[in-house]
């Protein structure tokens, strides 16, 4: 009986994947249909003598020493009238920082800019609240969010602002760049990561006309648009993903713009990327709970946009049905052995490895439209492919327990992700005073997860089973990856 409740267990873990799979495929073939497509777009044409409109920018700060300077001086190069521009640096901060951002604001003041510096008492809503506080005084029509490690171009403004024309369009986002993609391992991966949501996701959902989001940072808002959808709210990790799922199903539209790029900044140490990706798997559980009851209730709403909408929420979740796949597949792996009369059975699963080459076609399509094509690229790409699900594999207790407190209602505040101005190889990240020498608890699991599939290796050579060798493998190697990373960041 235990061996047959582990094989259904298993089999349920593998047809989710499988359907996940199918849905990236879905936004793979309108990825495809976008490129091949003509953008009629209604914009307005401020060269023809369309009026400019009043755009606030907002800035967000927590204890931001190491990058507030360069933030500030690169917004202040933005083409657009002074006279049409209010910048708010939303200040939170509770360090030094502080007086270094009054100096670059007092500063740019003296050259003639409408820029504010901005604190509250408390840090009520944490980013949320300084955003819907700000809102409140906000001049402009249209407002721009840049978190603290981007950097917009000159023409940002002028790149995003004509697709407003439409007066159903709510948001406009643009893919984000990567300043120190290639600093280490570590940062090439989140890249990967990255550009494949940038790429594939945000502009197949787009073009099907399924539910995007706001990605916190790098993009605009009609000011209307947020007062509509019911305002900034705290009550997530992710406030941007939460006010678009409300924006969208209040019918407004929003715009990707795969080809207008903004530069940030990657974590480089451990650390700082688990606490973000705590952050935004705890944010994207807590949304689905908060939000898709009501997407899916509401008969206005496409069914392409219901079944989307459900794996977009629902995305950090697939890290616990892999987890959960991987610990069982190492009893699998002895039921395999010993039960020859299930031989057939797992034949049939190994049917589901075609999730696998959706997966690959579908991160390949996005790493091709960064790198290149040709076989150099392409071999590259492969390596990186492995690479980037063995340690994506290897996060997947630290974000599996981050899923579960959102899906189950555990509140916790929102832990900013420290920055470092990492511009080049030469760029250090030690001494970074924000950095805390603190372990995270889950290298103990990690590393009993390590040594479970090195046992999972020795077995399958003990056992002559080779089917799931592979996996394992990967398995091994992402954890390894994660708790030697946590352990030499505490040295």
């Amino acid at each position: 009986m235990i061996d047959l409740a582990v094989i259904i267990i298993y089999t349920l873990a593998l047809l989710i994947i499988f359907i996940y799979s199918l849905s990236q495929l879905h936004l793979l073939l309108n990825y495809l249909k976008a490129k091949k497509s003509v953008d009629d777009s209604e914009k307005y044409d401020f060269s023809a003598g369309d009026e400019l409109p009043p755009v606030t920018i907002q800035l967000p700060l927590y204890n931001e020493y190491y990058v507030v300077e360069r933030l500030l001086r690169n917004i202040a190069l933005i083409d657009y009238p002074k006279s049409k521009l209010e910048i708010q640096v939303l200040d939170d901060s509770t360090d030094h920082s502080v007086d270094k951002t009054a100096e670059v604001v007092a500063e740019l003041q003296s050259e003639g800019f409408d820029i504010q510096h901005i604190r509250r008492k408390n840090r009520t809503g944490f980013k949320a609240g300084a955003l819907k506080e700000g809102l409140e005084m906000a001049k402009g029509e249209f407002v721009a969010v840049f978190d603290s490690d981007f950097m917009p171009g000159k023409s940002w403004l002028m790149r995003t602002l004509p697709y407003f024309k439409n007066p159903k369009i709510g948001v406009v986002q643009t893919r984000w760049g990567h300043l120190n993609r290639d600093y280490s391992l570590l940062t090439r991966i989140q890249a990967f990561a990255l550009d494949f949501h940038f790429i594939l996701e945000q502009t197949g959902r787009n073009f099907g006309r399924n539910f995007i989001n706001f990605n916190g940072t790098a993009g605009i808002w009609r000011k209307e648009c947020i007062l509509d959808a019911g305002n900034w709210s705290g009550d997530t990790l992710t406030e941007d993903l939460d006010l678009s799922y409300r924006a969208q199903m209040k019918k407004w539209d929003f715009k990707y713009l795969e080809d207008v790029e903004t530069p940030a900044e990657l974590p480089v140490v451990i650390s700082a990327a688990r606490s973000q990706q705590f952050r935004w798997n705890k944010g994207a559980a807590e949304n689905f709970r908060k939000n898709y009851g009501r997407l899916l209730k509401d008969p206005s709403v496409s069914f392409s946009t219901k079944f989307h909408g459900f794996f977009h929420l629902l995305n950090s979740s697939m890290f616990l049905v892999v987890l959960l796949l991987a610990v069982l597949s190492v009893p699998v792996l002895y039921i395999k052995s010993t039960n020859p009369e299930f031989d057939w059975y797992f034949k049939v699963l190994a049917g589901f490895a075609i999730s696998s080459l959706i997966f690959f076609a579908c991160y390949y399509v996005a790493y091709r439209r960064i790198h290149g094509g040709g076989a150099r690229s392409f071999f590259k790409f492969v390596g990186m492919f492995f690479t980037f699900f063995s340690i994506a594999m290897g996060f997947s207790v630290h974000n599996s327990l981050a899923v579960l407190e959102g899906h189950f209602g555990k509140r916790s505040e929102f832990i900013r992700t420290p920055k470092f101005n990492i511009n080049s190889l030469k760029d250090s990240w030690k001494g970074n005073k924000y950095l805390k020498k603190r372990l995270s608890k889950n290298v103990i699991i990690e590393g009993l997860l390590f040594l479970y599939f090195g046992f999972a290796i020795f077995s399958a050579f003990k056992l002559n089973e080779f089917g799931l060798l592979i996996f394992h493998l990967m398995l091994f190697a992402g954890f390894g990856f994660v708790v030697f990373k946590s352990l030499k960041a505490e040295v």
